[in-house]
Order: C-alpha cells, then structure tokens, then sequence
C-alpha cells in the first residue's frame, strides 16, 4: 500500500508549554492530513508527552525559537510549511486557506489575520495595528502563523539563527521573492504576554526592539535589552 505523504506540515517549537498545546494541537489535529512536528528544547512539563498524544512527531533541540524552527522545517515530509506559536489556535480551515494563497501567482508567503484572547479594549487596537502593518507592508510576526512553500523556504536557508526577530527578517527576504499574503481567517493567540507587562508597554518595548535593529544594534543586544525589559 502507498503510504500518501503529507502536503502540509506544521511546525511548532515548544519550551514548557503544557498549558497551551493541548489546544493548539486540538485545532491542527483537526485535519487528519497534515503532519504535526512539535520541536521540544528541554521541556521539563508534560509538553513532550502531550505532543505524543496527539500524534505529533517530536524533536528535541537546543533552546533558540530560530534554531527549533529549522530542525523542525529540515525533517518536515510536506510540500508546504506552517510556522506556528505553541500558544495560537488554527481556523478550522487553515490547510485548505494554506493551500489556496500559496497557489495564488506571485505569492512567496503567508500568513494569518491575528485575534488575541482577552477583553481588554487594547487588544482590539493592536489586532486593528497588526491587520494594517500585515495588508499595507506586507510584515506579519510569527504569532499570525507564517506559512511558505517547503522549496522556498529551503532556498532561503531557513530562519536566520538569530536570539530575536527571526520572523522578521525571514519575511523581509520573503518579501524580495514575491507577495507576502493575509488569509481572510484569523489564528486565536493568547494574549497572556500582553497581560503580564500591559498592552502599551508590551507595545513599546516591540516597537523599541524595531527601532534597535533598524538603527543597527545586534540581535544579540536587542535579545539583552528585550530579557531586561521584559
């Protein structure tokens, strides 16, 4: 019997987030097709046991969001690539979404419109900031679920290993092959970072680690700065 090989495989790194997988992985498992890679850097939860319970093949890495990212894409079977937080939901239709934008002419990337859980009136303002940034420069982070071509991505050379905005600067490279396009669904993040340090100053200390790299300040002292601040 021909065993059909995935077309799309999700991959998500992990460090002691039991609280949050069982959920991720509830909407990914959804869809029976995809391939699940869960890239663990030392959890000392049940992070490992979960991700083995739903199916996932599991990896183990060195610590580093970048790092975990690529070891994950390097074993990957699909044809196609999600990149996904261990703390952000799929729409119960994000394969075939994935699918369609990426068949699309002149697409390198994509990536999903982001809800963020909580009540708080400024977390609609940063979905409202995220949703423009997203359309207009074509930037969307890695919390909206950033997806690509297996080929693409591997002609790129992965996520730059850097400490920090590694999202970012794949998309900017991403961005110089094609379009970077927005689904019409959203992925469901939690919005508990936002909730630990506030929406504003969550806020400024990303627009402050934009600003570093911008003005040539290394990742590695940004990734200092944002540990301090945080």
């Amino acid at each position: 019997m021909t065993i059909q090989q995935p077309s799309l495989s999700v991959i998500i790194p992990v460090w002691n987030e039991a609280s949050q997988l069982p959920a991720t992985l509830t909407a990914i498992a959804a869809d029976a097709t995809v391939e699940i890679i869960v890239v663990d850097a030392g959890s000392q939860d049940d992070s490992v046991q979960i991700a083995k319970q739903f199916g996932a093949r599991v990896l183990h890495s060195w610590p580093g969001r970048a790092r975990q990212l690529n070891a994950g894409a390097a074993i990957a079977q699909g044809t196609l690539l999600l990149f996904l937080h261990a703390d952000t939901q799929v729409p119960p239709d994000y394969a075939t979404q994935v699918a369609q934008i990426l068949s699309q002419p002149g697409v390198a990337a994509g990536a999903f419109r982001l809800y963020i859980t909580g009540t708080q009136a400024g977390l609609r303002w940063v979905e409202w900031g995220v949703y423009w940034r997203s359309r207009v420069c074509q930037l969307p982070y890695g919390d909206q679920g950033i997806f690509l071509a297996a080929h693409t991505f591997h002609s790129l050379a992965g996520f730059p290993e850097l400490p920090i905005l590694e999202d970012f600067v794949l998309v900017q490279r991403l961005k110089q092959q094609g379009r970077v396009a927005i689904a019409p669904a959203s992925v469901l993040t939690s919005g508990r970072r936002w909730q630990r340090l506030g929406v504003i100053k969550t806020t400024l200390i990303n627009q402050l680690i934009l600003l570093g790299y911008g003005l040539g300040v290394s990742p590695q002292r940004l990734a200092g700065w944002y540990r301090h601040l945080k």
